[in-house]
């Protein structure tokens, strides 16, 4: 291309903006950045065009600093008050998750149309900012523009992504108040947004009220049954949705897979995955081997679960691996753990998610030792488990919690309250179950530390402040500990009939 480029007797802005994207597209970047300047100094002067160009190709490889040369260049060349060059720069930022910078370069600009304004919503909500992406939006309907229907389906699924069921429930208020409920995608977000956040009521009333659901209403409500339950009402849906003559789609078949997977329904998990390929022609993922894997695990048939992942049609990565190793943790089976943890340290040599789980098998089974000399070598390695965190939504605030969080302000009210649950809990029978303590210790030991786990933090500080009756959803980056999740229920009603 350079080539014909410099055997061009005249060069026209047109035949310039042509090598530049060329250059950029093609991933020489550097080389796209000489021709902008050999542009300038050939006296062709860049235009907007140039370069909104060229910044989503930076976008695209998140090449943050060549992004930020080409804002320089805008900058001084007198670029930056451009719609179309503020818009590609914010997308370019968002896209290299320079959230901060996407804002102030949407601050400086002094005319914003609903583009500017979609572009900076997307952006903040792409990079998980969702309070952020919300105070943009009232600024957005202070200003007198109308949001879009794409503003909607891109900041709902952002709330689901975060969990956050309160800013999720003022943005349906504003699609009900601005008219757009009964937009398909933006519906079909909503169902997915009150899934992700455990309100399955709300997301099959929204379902259940549109005339004619599409493909990814249906998967949407399906995989919040599988997920949330009742799992078998997410096969009675998947029925209803062929007989409807609605084609499934392979995120289809995951929820259904998922929800065999939480139902205990193995036979069913085989016929569905069967069937998908049979009936549907879709040609299984890594997600669905990976969730037929589940199914089987769970049940107990590891055996049958390794078998199955050795004979993939693809090869497996070290994700599909680490779903058999959890079940070989939940059944205490050590010996086939250590054999998978092989494949997966063959793959991904410092998975911290599998290295944790392999020492907590060992230490599930009364191999302190091994599980020890596990825990050292990954000292030794720099490894370090991310830490466990739960939170809660009150009154428009985020309540976050870690084990034994003596920093917040209601400690000891709620270790108070907690230590009342669990004796009026043990009078009536139950037991503290233990086998997620993988610590050497005496019984009343571990009892303690199930006492300080963050989600129960979380749970009683929900609800102490709290009606009775009131739902208490908390949320935790982690998978959530045996004890924990029995107890949460007993103790809701224990503190509604105590």
């Amino acid at each position: 291309m350079r080539k014909v480029f410099d055997e061009m007797t005249e060069k026209d802005p047109v035949s310039w903006n042509t090598l530049v994207f060329g250059c950029a597209e093609k991933g020489r970047h550097q080389e796209a950045l000489v021709v902008l300047r050999e542009m300038w100094i050939d006296g062709c002067k860049p235009n907007s065009f140039t370069l909104s160009s060229v910044l989503p190709i930076f976008a695209k490889c998140s090449d943050a600093r060549r992004g930020m040369e080409v804002h320089g260049f805008a900058t001084r060349n007198g670029f930056v008050d451009d719609v179309f060059v503020g818009s590609s720069l914010i997308d370019m930022y968002a896209n290299c998750t320079q959230t901060d910078y996407s804002v102030k370069v949407f601050d400086s600009l002094p005319c914003r149309d609903a583009i500017l304004w979609n572009s900076m919503l997307a952006g903040c909500a792409q990079n998980g900012s969702v309070e952020e992406a919300l105070r943009i939006f009232r600024r957005m309907l202070h200003s007198g523009v109308r949001p879009l229907p794409r503003t909607f389906s891109s900041l709902i699924p952002a709330c689901g992504n975060v969990a956050s069921l309160l800013l999720g429930k003022q943005l349906h208020a504003y699609v009900i108040f601005g008219g757009f409920d009964g937009n398909m995608f933006i519906s079909s977000s909503l169902i997915d947004m009150y899934c992700k956040c455990g309100n399955v009521s709300i997301a099959r009333h929204i379902f259940d009220r549109m005339q004619s659901p599409d493909t990814v209403s249906w998967t949407a409500m399906i995989m919040g049954h599988a997920l949330h339950g009742p799992a078998r009402e997410a096969l009675l849906l998947f029925d209803r949705m062929e007989l409807g003559n609605v084609k499934p789609n392979h995120i289809t078949f995951i929820a259904v897979l998922t929800a065999c997977s939480h139902a205990g329904l193995v036979d069913e998990g085989r016929k569905y995955f069967n069937r998908m390929s049979d009936h549907h022609g879709i040609v299984p993922s890594l997600e669905h081997y990976g969730a037929l894997a589940d199914i089987l695990g769970r049940a107990g048939e590891l055996e049958e679960a390794y078998n199955f992942i050795s004979k993939m049609q693809i090869k497996p990565t070290a994700s599909v691996w680490s779903t058999l190793l959890r079940a070989c943790k939940v059944h205490k089976n050590t010996v086939l753990a250590e054999k998978v943890a092989k494949k997966i340290f063959e793959l991904e040599p410092r998975s911290m998610g599998s290295h944790v789980i392999l020492s907590n098998t060992y230490s599930c089974s009364g191999r302190w030792n091994e599980a020890a000399h596990l825990r050292r070598s990954m000292r030794k390695k720099g490894m370090k488990k991310e830490p466990a965190c739960s939170w809660i939504e009150l009154k428009n605030k985020r309540h976050v919690f870690v084990a034994h969080d003596k920093s917040h302000p209601w400690y000891e009210r709620i270790i108070g309250a907690l230590n009342i649950f669990s004796e009026q809990m043990t009078r009536q029978g139950y037991v503290p179950n233990t086998e997620d303590v993988f610590q050497d210790l005496e019984e009343e030991q571990k009892s303690h530390v199930l006492c300080g786990h963050s989600e129960k933090l979380a749970m009683v500080f929900g609800i102490l402040n709290t009606p009775p009756g009131t739902t208490v959803r908390v949320m935790k980056n982690l998978r959530i500990c045996v004890d924990c999740h029995t107890s949460y229920w007993k103790c809701t009603c224990t503190s509604t009939s105590g």
